[in-house]
Formats: C-alpha cells, sequence, structure tokens
C-alpha cells in the first residue's frame, strides 16, 4: 500500500519567545515493512542542526531558531510503500537491548488494579505461549478501558486510565506498557500515521501503539484502539519508554509566555 502524509503543526507564542530549539523525531523507521519514496521535513527559517540515528532505530533532528519567534510551523509530507508483516518489526536495526524496556516510567507504572489485571490475564490463558499471552493482554487493556476522546489529559496515566474506563491511543498504549511490565515483558510506546476511513472508524490519522518483545518474534505491535496488530495501513516513525520519550516534536523555549498549538493530519492512500 503507497500512503501519503500531510502533517502540519503550528506552535503560536504570546508574548514571542527570544529563541526556540527543538528535537524532531518525523523520519519513517527503517524496516522491512516501510519504504520511504519520498519524505520532507520544512521548518520555514529555522536552522538545522545534528541529525543522528540513537539507540532505539530512530532518525532525530534539531532545529532552532532564533527570536522574537511568534510563530513556528513543522510541516511533514512524504510517501510511504507499506507492507502487512503481521505486526512484525522485521529487519529493524536498534543497539538498545530489549531488557532496557522493562522500566517504567510515571506514565507505565502500576498500582495494584493494573498489576491483578496483567496477573489474572496470565493466569486465564496459562502464560505458556507469549504470543498467546501478549494477545490476551492486549484485549484485557481494549475491554478495560472504552476509546473514548475527550476524556484524557496528554499526561493521564495508566493507572488513572485504567481507573476511569476511558481513554484515547495514548492510554490504551500506556496501559499495555505497564500489564506487559508486571509480567517482565518489554514494552514500548510508537508514534506513527495510520490511514483510517470512516468505514474503519476515523480515528486520529497521528496514531500511537505499544509493541511488546517476544520470544522468537522479537517486537510485536499491537494497536488496542482498533484492536488489530499493525498492518499495512500504518507508518511506523519512532519508540520510546512512553508517550513522552516517543514524542515526534519535543522542545524547549526562551522566554516566558503562552504557548498554542495547532495541528492538522492527513493520511491517503496513493493510486499505484
Amino acid at each position: 500500500m503507497r500512503l501519503r502524509v500531510d502533517h502540519e503543526t503550528t506552535y503560536r507564542f504570546d508574548p514571542p519567545m527570544r529563541g526556540v530549539v527543538q528535537s524532531h523525531r518525523l523520519t519513517p523507521s527503517v524496516f522491512e515493512g516501510q519504504q520511504v519514496i519520498d519524505w520532507q521535513i520544512d521548518v520555514g527559517d529555522a536552522v538545522r542542526g545534528a541529525g543522528f540515528r540513537d539507540g532505539a532505530g530512530d532518525w532525530v533532528e534539531t532545529i532552532s531558531v532564533l527570536g522574537p519567534v511568534e510563530n513556528l510551523t513543522v510541516r511533514v509530507t512524504g510517501e510511504v510503500e507499506t507492507v502487512d508483516l503481521g505486526g512484525m518489526l522485521k529487519g529493524h536495526r536498534e543497539r538498545i537491548r530489549p531488557a532496557a524496556y522493562l522500566r517504567p516510567t510515571p506514565a507505565t507504572k502500576a498500582d495494584r488494579t493494573l498489576q491483578d489485571l496483567a496477573h489474572d490475564t496470565k493466569a486465564a490463558t496459562g502464560g505458556n505461549d507469549p504470543l498467546a499471552l501478549a494477545h490476551a493482554l492486549s484485549h484485557a487493556v481494549g475491554a478495560a478501558i472504552t476509546y473514548t476522546p475527550g476524556q484524557t489529559e496528554h499526561d493521564t496515566t495508566a493507572a488513572e486510565a485504567l481507573a476511569l474506563g476511558h481513554g484515547v491511543c495514548a492510554d490504551h498504549a500506556h496501559t499495555l506498557i505497564a500489564v506487559a511490565l508486571c509480567l517482565d515483558i518489554p514494552a514500548r510506546y510508537v508514534t506513527g500515521y495510520l490511514f483510517a476511513s470512516e468505514e474503519d472508524g476515523g480515528h486520529e490519522a497521528s496514531h500511537a501503539w505499544a509493541e511488546l518483545y517476544l520470544p522468537d518474534l522479537g517486537w510485536v505491535g499491537f494497536d488496542i484502539s482498533n484492536g488489530i496488530c499493525p498492518d499495512a495501513r500504518y507508518i511506523r516513525i519512532g519508540s520510546g519508554a512512553d508517550a513522552r520519550e516517543a514524542s515526534p516534536i519535543r522542545g524547549v523555549t526562551q522566554g516566558m509566555g503562552a504557548e498554542h498549538l495547532s495541528a492538522r493530519v492527513s493520511v491517503n492512500q496513493v493510486a499505484q
């Protein structure tokens, strides 16, 4: 499947900032499931800094803008050819060992309820088949947290989302990571894009899901919000221990004032 992405993120500062520095994780991952045909990142008058591939295999670039900075727009456009690998991350080169993803963060720290969900699910499946257990954990989290936009915030934790019983893709990913860590299964947060028609449920095109590391299979993705493992409709961008670490854009500003963020994103299938 060939997919075209058009993603524009605009920051407005009031009053203008003296300067802005950002770290961008906006380039598609390199693995057997996708091939970049064309990819452009437009940062206007910003100065491009260093670019490097980090230990997780993600391409990271820095940009800086000298003030006064009233507006900053980052636009990503491109085309990617994708294939369905059944959710498996084949051919992805990274130096970080899976055991590095056994650490919880504030967003994925498990309380007693999350621990009970993890161990009850394992007991129900027998726990002998890692893939079956991973799917069971995914189903259990999906049953416990209904996909409901607008019920949670960007800093909502897995424990809070589970207690609320509602959330979005970020909450599903954080919660699956939390229960996986309770069972010593390495797990991480993944950002990317999803081509979704109205028939598919119309979820946000800018998307997130979780990957669990399973013996003999490696990293396998689970998208609880859509009830599937990522297929050819997905473009993988980057990963981290949670949403903050995997964020496509992270930055710091020089100055005091309010920051207003707006974004638009579209993912469309390209005729071949």
